[in-house]
């Protein structure tokens, strides 16, 4: 079965990378395929990683979900993993200056970002303007962040200004804090909300197209189980993983 932890997986896993000197494996070693991909993936990865497994009885696939600028980061330390996936190109860019990657990125997956309320919308919000009210406690995702550039983005377009009263590395503590009752409002992927259907409730807004993220997926070059990396690629972009995307909300590339 798919394992899969948060964002801490992954010190774990730049420590095990430090004391071994060498990155995980996968089909023809003994370790399992390391797959590390931004939070907003977690549910369509998750499911598509046991679809994998189920086709390639030998592989095990071991799933790490943080915030992409946090997985940039890791893996630029040495953190060890067969396949990355971000949530948009400049980051998956980063990777590719340092020379990280085994083969150019492939494209398989598009999010826009939406307004999450507590559900029956108590206090009104129809637009990104009503996010600047004083009286709200809003969350948003960190500049640094796919999520925080897509929402810096989609403000300015609108000419909303915000305060919020925290700046979130993932895009699911920004969820988190919206379900939760932390926050009274947020702006997270439509993905999120989707999959927070009940527990949040989502208010559109047109300057979402302003900022259409992009999702990149490739092989690391340090992958010792590059065979069966590459073809969990395949998987992610087959017709097959682009039904799970689309489930979960995802547009196609």
């Amino acid at each position: 079965m798919a394992r899969h932890a948060a964002g801490a997986l992954l010190a774990l896993l730049l420590l095990a990378g430090c004391a071994t000197g060498a990155p995980s494996g996968s089909a023809g070693s003994a370790g399992p395929l390391t797959v590390v991909a931004a939070a907003s993936l977690t549910e369509p990865f998750t499911r598509i990683a046991e679809d994998f497994e189920a086709d390639r009885p030998r592989s095990a696939v071991e799933l790490s979900f943080a915030g992409s600028a946090d997985i940039v980061a890791q893996l630029g330390q040495g953190a060890p993993a067969d396949v990355v996936a971000t949530a948009d190109e400049p980051t998956m860019d980063q990777l590719v200056a340092e020379e990280l990657l085994a083969a150019d990125p492939e494209i398989f997956a598009r999010n826009t970002l939406t307004i999450v309320t507590a559900p029956g919308n108590p206090h009104g919000i129809s637009g990104l303007s009503d996010l600047a009210r004083e009286e709200l406690a809003l969350v948003v995702c960190a500049p640094q962040v796919p999520c925080g550039a897509a929402t810096r983005t989609v403000l300015d377009a609108a000419g909303a200004s915000v305060s919020p009263v925290s700046e979130e590395t993932a895009v699911t503590g920004v969820l988190t804090a919206v379900r939760t009752g932390q926050a009274d409002a947020g702006l997270v992927y439509v993905t999120d909300a989707l999959s927070a259907a009940g527990e949040v409730e989502a208010v559109a807004f047109p300057e979402s197209t302003e900022a259409v993220n992009r999702y990149p997926i490739a092989v690391t070059a340090g992958s010792a189980g590059s065979e069966a990396a590459r073809a969990f690629v395949e998987h992610v972009t087959s017709p097959a993983g682009s039904a799970v995307l689309t489930a979960a909300g995802f547009g196609a590339p």
